[in-house]
């Protein structure tokens, strides 16, 4: 099997590569490796590459390498409904796909990443921290098979990264260390330096016990997945019921509640959450709890509008699931707001939002200067739009708005016409949130009109 070690130059890419090179023929493997370069840390990556190179060369391996501009992949492209990635996202991501193309090209059958114990336990603490369900809890999985019929694998998985370490100086083979691994605006550094350390002092098993439970979930989520396979086909109806018996076509799927109220709350959960991910929705565990409590307690009738245009409607016998159509679409582009713009220190009253705000020059320390010096710096008030990326206050980086909504519950017209106030290409005030203050610049909301969007009130969840 021709196998390509994905190559960084760090610690744990390299010792997979020396470890598996000294069991190639053992193994049955054609050893490659295969770097990519993201285009980021300057003179540093240039120096990985040439690492990696002399390696690769060293050990007489295949080498292959490309290159990528990882801030230019994560831009925005509204025109393709794209939002903005962070760049560990966008990283992420054309890594990926530049190994699938090595495989799509027949270059190699199989790409092994170099994955630890370590990296699993950070992985499902960060599942964890941001409230995923099991299947996020299943962390890394050891192996994936890719649409282009190839393979990535993790053969350290169960590996820690000390262990990883001690192996490379017993055999005297230096590695590179990136930077940006210590730069704690990243949360996955923070979990990793700040965290799990502190964390150990309670359980010095840390580490194990989340790998461990990784294994458990993945387990878990293979069961459920056989078993809604199995189940699904039964329970979720395609569009609507006629007069006479029978179903005329139709968009969405339904679920009998007579039937949905004998099935056990694990069950119920999964197949909403089953249902929903047909209709290109993941809804969230206070979302899917709305949904079974509208099956099992609502009225006829009644309608819920969930994040990502997923629709329930109850009728006398059914709960019924829709996504976004194209009439929700229309609907949704219809609705629209004047922008405001005002010169800083500055006041904007917004009617159509049902707020006023005060924008004033400061000198408070704490947060990016906001201006550059070159003449008076306007202030606008606008809908919040796709792509858009506000940094909260004591958050480790910026979040989708996106994403900020769906985690306060704010959802149709309301979520539509959600104001964000923009400076200088930064939002630098947000309804209902606190977001890092702008040097230069505090933003304030008049007593008179208090915190609200079109009259509706609105309490902020905690983001941090």
């Amino acid at each position: 099997m021709r196998l390509a070690v994905g190559l960084s130059g760090g610690a744990d890419s390299v010792a997979l590569l020396r470890a598996l090179a000294a069991r190639s023929r053992e193994l049955g493997l054609v050893l490659h490796a295969a770097h990519l370069h993201h285009g980021l840390r300057g003179e540093e990556a240039d120096g990985d590459l040439e690492f990696a190179r002399a390696l690769a060369a060293c050990l007489g391996v295949a080498f292959h390498e490309a290159r990528v501009d990882t801030e230019a992949e994560a831009q925005a492209d509204p025109a393709a409904g794209k939002a903005r990635e962070t760049i560990e996202e966008a990283a992420r991501r054309v890594r990926y796909r530049w190994f699938r193309e090595l495989m799509a090209a027949r270059e190699v059958d199989a790409v092994a990443t170099a994955h630890t114990l370590d990296d699993q336990a950070e992985t499902v603490l960060a599942k964890f921290l941001r409230g995923a369900w099991t299947e996020g809890l299943a962390g890394i999985a050891p192996k994936l098979e890719t649409p282009e019929g190839g393979r990535i694998v993790r053969p350290l998985l169960g590996t820690t990264r000390a262990e990883v370490e001690r192996y490379l100086r017993a055999l005297g083979q230096p590695w590179r260390e990136d930077s940006s691994n210590r730069h704690l605006s990243f949360t996955r550094n923070r979990i990793r330096h700040e965290l799990l350390p502190l964390l150990e002092g309670w359980n010095p098993r840390l580490r194990e016990h989340l790998a461990q439970m990784a294994a458990l979930a993945r387990d878990e989520e293979s069961w459920w997945q056989a078993e809604l396979e199995r189940v699904a086909p039964r329970l979720l109806l395609s569009g609507r019921p006629v007069r006479g018996g029978g179903r005329a076509a139709g968009e969405g799927l339904a679920l009998d509640v007579t039937r949905f109220a004998t099935l056990a709350p694990a069950l119920q959960r999964r197949l909403l959450r089953y249902a929903a991910e047909r209709l290109e929705a993941a809804p969230d565990f206070a979302a899917t709890e709305a949904l079974r409590g509208l099956a099992l307690k609502g009225r006829s009738g009644q309608k819920l509008e969930l994040a990502q245009g997923l629709r329930a409607e109850r009728t006398p016998r059914e709960l019924r699931l829709a996504g976004a159509g194209p009439a929700a679409a229309g609907a949704e582009d219809e609705i629209s707001t004047p922008e405001y713009s005002v010169t800083i220190p500055g006041e904007i009253d917004a009617p159509a939002f049902g707020i006023r705000l005060l924008i004033e020059a400061s000198t408070a320390a704490g947060g990016e200067s906001g201006g550059n010096g070159d003449g008076p710096r306007l202030a606008t008030l606008r809908n919040w739009r796709p792509g858009d990326r506000v940094t909260l206050r004591h958050s480790s980086g910026p979040r989708k708005v996106k994403e900020v909504l769906e985690r306060m519950r704010v959802t149709g017209t309301l979520r539509r016409l959600w104001p964000v106030l923009e400076t200088g290409g930064r939002i630098v005030w947000m309804q209902g949130v606190e977001v890092e203050p702008l040097v230069g610049i505090a933003v304030s909301l008049s007593p008179a009109d208090g915190d609200r969007v079109g009259g509706a009130e609105r309490t902020a969840q905690d983001e941090s």
